[in-house]
């Protein structure tokens, strides 16, 4: 079978289609035919080794991450042989490949009739969207702050805001055209964040603060986000796309205000059953036709290096698929 996988940090050319063998389930394990692999902008900071932390350990050789949409070929020990020839998604830390072996503990059931883009997005984009507003204790009636909105994250969370009762959704995003796609997915109010008074913009659209921000470039977007909490505001960190981890000082929370960071691995080993609950809601909400995903664009995975350059472009609206 092909995979993907590089030897070396650098750019997207890195990335090297290579021949492996079939993987073979082991107990409680299933095997996977790819129709259709969610990219994930994070492994372009791993590949040019900018998150090589202890959060995000990556030895080389490395595999790339994704969400993976398929259907069951077979079954390790122990495991359901009921499962083979079910549609079904799942997340993966060597998903480019035309097979993949992943746990049937976490496998989410896919209709038929679901888009690839939407189911590919239940493993772990639409769950970090929910997770996110979670962990930030979201009511209905709150003003969210997206930022990142057109991402493939953030255009989810923009959705799912508004679905759970948010009062105003403020979207972020760097263009005009990804500000009309955010608003298109939902959001009352656009900001560009490269306005250097975009801040002072969020201020005028919510005098009275923003209760809930969420956050996936760290640095100085993060930084500043503080600013336009309201009392007992929440800001939300689950990433740092601009490469700055970013720091806060003590005394920046002493006007009431939090921050949380969200992870789905920690939120998944901390309650398993919450984390698969959440996975039944995400469900029922594609099947009815309330969370969808936007896809950017479809490629081939022999064009992985196109996939990787898309995404340094930040230009996408949604997700990039790759499909073997």
């Amino acid at each position: 079978m092909r995979r993907i996988r590089y030897h070396s940090y650098g750019g997207p050319e890195v990335l090297a289609l290579e021949e492996a063998p079939v993987p073979v389930p082991k107990a409680g394990q299933v095997l996977i035919r790819a129709e259709a692999i969610g990219a994930n902008f994070v492994d372009t900071q791993l590949r040019r080794g900018m998150a090589q932390t202890e959060l995000y350990p990556r030895p080389l050789p490395r595999s790339l991450t994704g969400d993976v949409v398929g259907t069951v070929e077979a079954v390790g020990p122990g495991t359901d042989p009921s499962l083979i020839g079910r549609r079904v998604a799942t997340a993966s830390e060597d998903a480019f490949c035309d097979l993949i072996v992943a746990d049937a503990q976490w496998l989410v059931p896919v209709s038929d009739g679901l888009d690839a883009g939407t189911a590919g997005a239940l493993p772990i984009v639409a769950p970090v969207a929910l997770g996110v507003l979670r962990a930030g204790q979201f009511a209905p009636g709150e003003t969210v702050l997206v930022h990142s909105a057109a991402g493939a994250i953030g255009h989810l969370a923009v959705q799912l805001a508004k679905l759970l009762g948010a009062g105003t959704v403020i979207a972020t995003a760097s263009t005009a055209a990804k500000l009309d796609f955010a608003r298109a997915q939902g959001a009352d109010i656009g900001i560009d964040y490269t306005d250097e008074d975009w801040p002072e913009q969020v201020r005028t659209a919510a005098p009275g603060g923003v209760d809930v921000v969420l956050d996936a470039a760290g640095g100085e977007i993060m930084r500043r986000s503080l600013d336009v909490l309201a009392p007992y505001g929440r800001l939300v960190t689950y990433g740092a796309a601009s490469g700055e981890l970013g720091s806060i000082p003590v005394t920046d929370l002493f006007a009431l205000r939090s921050v949380t960071g969200f992870s789905l691995m920690a939120a998944q080993a901390a309650d398993a059953e919450r984390a698969a609950k959440d996975l039944d809601e995400l469900a029922e909400y594609a099947v009815q036709g309330l969370l969808r995903t936007a896809v950017h664009a479809r490629l081939p995975l022999t064009e992985a290096s196109e996939v990787h350059r898309l995404l340094e472009t930040r230009a996408q609206l949604g997700r990039i698929l790759v499909v073997p």
